[in-house]
Parts: C-alpha cells; sequence; structure tokens
C-alpha cells in the first residue's frame, strides 16, 4: 500500500477507539480528499454495537484503529461520549450519507462497486440509486454472502470494474475483518464498511419516521420492527454500553 498523506485527523478515543470529529459535509469532504489524493485509504464506523465488539475481540479493535477514517454510527456513541466530557457533531449512518455521496460521485466521474447484503440486494440498491442520479456509475454489484474458495475469484470480479469507492456491507465485525485482509490486493481508492446500507437503500429495511431520527431513535424502531432478531443487541447492548460509560466517569470523578 502507498505511504499516506500527512493529513491531520480531529478525534476523540473512547474505550480505545478513535472516533473522528466530522459532521456530514465534513465526511464527504474528506471523502474527496481521499479520492484525489491517488492513494488508498479504508473508512469504518462505530455505533455501540461496535464498541461492544471491540471490548472483546482484540483483532476488530486493532482493525479499527488502523481505519484511515472513522466517523460515529449511532447516537449512543454520541451522548456516552458527551457523558464523558467529549463532543461528537453528529451521528451518521449509511443511510443520512449515500446520497450525498452518490452526488459527490455524480459530478465529480467517480464510480461505485456495491458488494453486500442478501442475493439481489445490491441490485435492487443499484437501481433505486442510479434511478436518483442517472450520471452515476455503478461498475458492478456482489452479495455478501459469498465462500472463502470464491474470494480470490471476487477480487479480480471487483477490479476488472475499475471503481473508486467499494462500499462493503456484510456486517461488523465480518465487513472489516474482510477490509483488513484483502485491503492490498483491492484497487479502489476508497474501501469503505458500510453494515446494511444496501438494506435501506434496497427498501428491504425501512427507516424511522423523522422525528424519531430528529431524537436519535432509530434504534428503538428497529427493535420494535424486529424484536426477535434486535433484542439483544439494543436492550443488552445499550445497557451493557452505558454501564461501561457511567463506569468510566465513576473512575474519572475519583
Amino acid at each position: 500500500m502507498l505511504e499516506k498523506i500527512d493529513s491531520e485527523r480531529d478525534f476523540i478515543t473512547l474505550f480505545g477507539i478513535k472516533i473522528d470529529r466530522l459532521n456530514l459535509e465534513g465526511l464527504m469532504n474528506k471523502i474527496k480528499e481521499f479520492l484525489k489524493s491517488g492513494q488508498k485509504f479504508n473508512v469504518m464506523y462505530a455505533n455501540i454495537q461496535c464498541m461492544n465488539i471491540a471490548w472483546n475481540d482484540f483483532e476488530y479493535k486493532k482493525i479499527l484503529n488502523s481505519a484511515d477514517l472513522v466517523y460515529c454510527d449511532g447516537a449512543g456513541v454520541v451522548l456516552g461520549a458527551r457523558i464523558l466530557g467529549m463532543n461528537l457533531p453528529q451521528r451518521m449512518t449509511g443511510a443520512d450519507w449515500i446520497y450525498n455521496l452518490c452526488e459527490l460521485c455524480a459530478k465529480g466521474d467517480y464510480s461505485i462497486y456495491l458488494l453486500g447484503g442478501e442475493l439481489g440486494i445490491a441490485e435492487q440498491a443499484r437501481d433505486k440509486l442510479i434511478s436518483k442520479f442517472p450520471n452515476l456509475k455503478i461498475t458492478g454489484t456482489h452479495h455478501g454472502y459469498f465462500e472463502q474458495d470464491y474470494n480470490r475469484h471476487l477480487i479480480e470480479k471487483i477490479n476488472s470494474t475499475l471503481p473508486d469507492i467499494l462500499l462493503v456491507g456484510m456486517g461488523t465485525p465480518k465487513q472489516e475483518k474482510w477490509i483488513n485482509e484483502n485491503i492490498d490486493k483491492l484497487n479502489a481508492k476508497v474501501v469503505w464498511g458500510v453494515g446494511a446500507l444496501m438494506d435501506f437503500v434496497s427498501g428491504k429495511v425501512s427507516r424511522a419516521p423523522r422525528w424519531m431520527l430528529d431524537y436519535g431513535m432509530e434504534w428503538l424502531y428497529r427493535l420494535i420492527i424486529e424484536p426477535r432478531r434486535m433484542w439483544r443487541r439494543y436492550i443488552l447492548g445499550n445497557l451493557i454500553f452505558f454501564f461501561r460509560i457511567l463506569k468510566e466517569r465513576r473512575r474519572e470523578n475519583f
């Protein structure tokens, strides 16, 4: 991999994880900077689930801290940081920034490859994005449920399309570990872990009403519509995270 440009990062450190202090405009400016640099960058995110996984998974934590940019993807992380006296400008999920990214790429003639989701979901996401941005170049798509012995062929397939940005949506920490293992073989300028982005864009998963988004309560909406799948992540996970936050605050006050 090429040596990275020397670009100062403005970040907080929460439970040993570096999280960049960026708003949506700042995130897009960083992506534009990466695309113009001629070098290769990886972009990841942090939410409560990520923080909880990193607490016990040192490999994943190390991968997050080796990323070139880690933005805040959860209102709970914003609140947790605030409790500890740190500031994060805002929380941004993929569904918040994807249309800004598509506009940036359509205007700047940058291309995207969509990797992730169940069979057919990336294609549905592609069609919806192109219908909204006709000049957008999406060079290819592939689902995220492939066998390990197909990995080499998949990388060759992605590289043959020459994308500027590779969006990888396989869930945490699988996507981050896949990026870490394969980034040196990929020719994209930006390799970006995006979680369930393609599910949202395709319409497979609906977003919360605007008032819930405005109050950082999308987690509650997802819990309501998928309680069996999400209760452990959002009820148990949130309780564990904020227990650690309050414990850390108490420790700092002594």
